[in-house]
């Protein structure tokens, strides 16, 4: 019914007659119905509402006063005289059952009147309220939810901009969870209550009000733990470095990063509530080197520098500069510390240079020819200093007090010993070819030189030879001359010219050989110094002559020019047998006259017919065929050339 309804008369009770006092009613007082209302606030804390201390509504014990019956005691009867008898003398009866009795009456009227009160004023808001500057006061229920939803909805779906330290980001309240809660900020404030604040905010006006917000924990730590990856500042690890021989310091600084388990509560509290970004709370991050680690090591680095470093080694006494010193150093992290490194190898270059023959280099061992025949020579050991060593002797030294150390020089092995030469079975001819020179003095020095550079190249098991390798550079430089070629099928000269009969003899070498074929190709036109269809030639760049030594057995080169003929020679361990046919020459072109004109024109007599021919090589190994197979090649006629064509340049 929304209000106390009056007390009846029951059963058991009468009346009493006009002019009788009432005696008091042991009964408890009437308790008003109370309406049931939902106060939900997430993110703003409140005290529950309910009775107030003192609710005269509640039932009130009452104690009799010394020589005065206890309520629903009988009456004595009244005694006859004055009417103030009763309260002279010692023994006079008290008037005090009578006052609690209209006192507790009073009371029980004035909390019906609170009660009253409170159902009045329940269904709108107090005076005055204001809920984020939004004015409700005054207003019911259902208009003070629209006027939020209508002031604050917009604001509650913008971005919310937070911050930690120097940096910023932003969250969308969607995302993070948060909801604007209009009808439970209202709910708060209106409904039945029996809080004295409550009415007191009705009768002089409220404050200002914090809005409810609705959370889910799961979503705003999701959304927390992703922001405050954005927010980190990572910590700054103190550094020393050298600069002009001099020590230097970076120094060591914190980084920060959000307290998550903190940032919730002022995220939802101030959301709304604040203008401006929200400070998250932050903590500091330590660097890993912090700046006393960094201190020590820029004292450490300062010694390093502060004078020279006197080595003896080798009976000598040089000195490294402290600046030369900085130049080996460098400081690392190690266990949360910065730690002097030495570079061993700078340091021995710095020891060799300021001194006067302190080494000796190896010597590796390797073949020579001797009477036409391989030796080897070399392979005696060197002397050296170890990095190492020499890494950890300095290094103390430059953190002592003495600065001064000594060294020991040690043996140095090469890196090709006799023993591994001699055990590569480079014992016998295994192959060989020539082929005849022409009259042309200039070419033939070409092949010579080629020659010179091919002789001694060791060809270990599985590695591939190169043919241009072992002649590069072509170039005047390098001991070659103009010469004779054939480039794109015209005949011109070219520096290095003739070595594409090197080509033709080391590759005949390696056929015979029976090394895998990698790569060759045969010229374009056939020279009848050269086997039909087992020749090559070379171009820079372009085209080599490559076989791979695919034996247990060291191959070394050999290469000459006598009798008229260009030689070369492949030292190793008989491991194959060869054995070649061709198909003879088929599809003959013959050569024509070229008749042409023009200021670069050059007379050339005619040369070979073209034709087809396929070669074949079977390789056996103890007797079984381990390699079958065919090498086809067609020439093109090498046509003379007449100048004596028209001036128009047309042919005839």
């Amino acid at each position: 019914m929304g209000h106390p309804t009056e007390r009846g008369t029951t059963p058991d009770q009468t009346t009493p007659d006009p002019g009788t006092t009432p005696e008091p009613v042991a009964d408890a007082p009437y308790e008003p119905p109370v309406r049931a209302y939902e106060n939900r606030v997430v993110g703003t804390v409140r005290a529950p509402q309910g009775p107030p201390a003192g609710d005269p509504t509640q039932a009130l014990p009452v104690v009799a006063a010394p020589g005065v019956a206890a309520p629903g005691a009988p009456a004595e009867p009244p005694s006859s005289g004055s009417p103030i008898d009763g309260i002279q003398g010692d023994g006079a009866p008290s008037r005090l059952p009578k006052v609690a009795a209209w006192t507790g009456l009073g009371l029980v009227v004035a909390a019906g009147a609170y009660v009253g009160a409170q159902w009045l004023v329940s269904d709108k808001v107090p005076q005055e309220t204001t809920v984020v500057g939004v004015e409700i006061g005054g207003m019911a229920a259902p208009d003070a939810v629209a006027a939020l939803e209508q002031g604050l909805g917009p604001r509650a779906a913008e971005p919310i901009t937070v911050t930690a330290g120097d940096a910023s980001s932003t969250l969308d309240p969607a995302d993070a969870g948060l909801a604007f809660d209009a009808e439970a900020t209202v709910a708060g404030l209106t409904g039945f209550s029996l809080s004295p604040t409550r009415l007191w905010d009705h009768l002089v006006g409220a404050e200002e009000v914090p809005p409810v917000v609705d959370v889910t924990s799961s979503t705003l730590d999701a959304a927390l733990a992703g922001v405050a990856e954005s927010l980190r500042a990572e910590p700054v690890d103190g550094t020393v470095t050298f600069a002009d021989g001099e020590a230097v310091a970076t120094p060591a600084e914190d980084g920060t990063e959000v307290v998550v388990e903190e940032a919730a509560d002022v995220l939802v509290s101030g959301w709304l509530v604040e203008d401006g970004p929200l400070a998250l709370p932050t903590r500091a991050v330590e660097p890993q080197i912090d700046q006393a680690a960094t201190d020590a090591a820029l004292a450490e680095a300062e010694k390093i520098v502060s004078a020279p470093v006197r080595v003896t080694v080798g009976g000598q006494s040089p000195e490294l500069p402290g600046d030369v010193v900085a130049q080996a150093t460098t400081f690392v992290q190690a266990d949360g510390a910065l730690e002097p490194q030495f570079d061993g190898e700078t340091l021995t270059s710095a020891i060799v240079e300021r001194t006067n023959d302190l080494l000796t280099e190896p010597n590796d061992a390797h073949f020579e020819f001797s009477g036409g025949k391989p030796v080897i020579v070399g392979g005696e050991p060197g002397t050296t200093l170890e990095p190492e060593a020499v890494a950890q002797a300095v290094g103390a030294a430059a953190l002592g007090d003495e600065r001064a150390t000594e060294l020991e020089m040690v043996q140095k092995d090469p890196e090709t010993s006799r023993q591994a030469l001699e055990e590569l079975g480079v014992t016998e001819v295994v192959s060989s070819f020539s082929t005849p020179l022409t009259s042309e003095p200039v070419r033939t020095k070409n092949l010579v030189r080629g020659a010179q550079l091919v002789t001694g190249t060791l060809v270990e098991p599985g590695q591939t030879f190169s043919l241009l390798d072992a002649l590069s550079p072509i170039t005047v430089e390098n001991g070659y001359f103009a010469a004779g070629i054939v480039s794109n099928g015209v005949h011109t000269e070219g520096v290095g010219g003739g070595l594409s009969q090197m080509a033709t003899t080391t590759y005949n070498a390696g056929y015979f050989a029976g090394y895998d074929d990698v790569e060759h190709r045969p010229h374009s036109y056939w020279f009848s110094r050269y086997p039909a269809g087992r020749e090559a030639t070379i171009y820079v760049g372009a085209l080599d002559v490559k076989f791979k030594n695919d034996t247990p057995y060291g191959a070394l080169m050999q290469s000459w020019v006598s009798g008229g003929r260009l030689h070369v020679a492949i030292w190793s361990t008989k491991h194959y047998e060869v054995r070649t046919s061709d198909s003879g020459k088929r599809n003959v072109v013959p050569t024509t006259t070229v008749h042409r004109s023009g200021p670069d024109c050059e007379n050339y007599p005619a040369g070979n017919d073209g034709f087809s021919i396929t070669n074949y090589r079977k390789v056996y190994l103890d007797g079984e065929l381990v390699k079958d197979e065919s090498y086809p090649w067609t020439y093109k006629p090498d046509h003379g050339i007449v100048c004596d064509a028209p001036a128009d340049g047309g042919e005839g």
